[in-house]
């Protein structure tokens, strides 16, 4: 299977293009990251959770997190491969130092889409789509999801690494 479309990275885009719910593209694009290239943090993946990272910042005018996060990407995402086939790549650079610029001049958030251009995966965006709609979610909710999720299974899971160290 192409890496671009595997399911987890096919809901990064909808989550990213669709519903602009970017902390669930960290949680989707972490979870396959660590399926494919656990610990390697120069993984082309990398570049795409910190995009999806660098628009949650940016949303919530962390305007320090966001530059960090979008350079970082910028400069995986360049050269990224076959992690960005399907994808305009030079697009997504030039809408990544857009953000850069924004960003440094602290201008409010404003979104943009990734930019799909392979016909398989717009393809396979569409049937994903159909069989599952994107949900409408309060912007306050995913401004601040962060915060606002149910954490009781974070928390349940460090007490147990917690007691394990003891």
């Amino acid at each position: 299977m192409h890496p671009l479309r595997h399911p987890l990275f096919i809901r990064f885009l909808i989550h990213f293009n669709y519903e602009q719910d970017y902390f669930e593209c960290h949680e989707v694009g972490e979870e396959y990251w660590k399926m494919t290239a656990p610990k390697d943090k120069m993984h082309p993946l990398t570049g795409w959770i910190q995009l999806a990272v660098g628009m949650y910042h940016w949303r919530r005018s962390n305007y320090p997190g966001a530059l960090r996060s979008f350079i970082r990407a910028k400069n995986k995402l360049r050269d990224a491969g076959e992690w960005t086939d399907g994808i305009d790549s030079t697009e997504l650079i030039r809408l990544t130092q857009e953000a850069v610029d924004a960003v440094t001049a602290r201008e409010p958030f404003q979104s943009f889409l990734i930019p799909v251009k392979g016909r398989e995966l717009a393809a396979q965006l569409r049937r994903q789509i159909e069989e599952t709609p994107p949900e409408d979610i309060d912007l306050h909710y995913l401004t601040h999801k962060h915060r606002l999720r149910d954490r009781t299974s974070i928390i349940a899971l460090r007490e147990q690494k917690k007691r394990r160290n003891l």
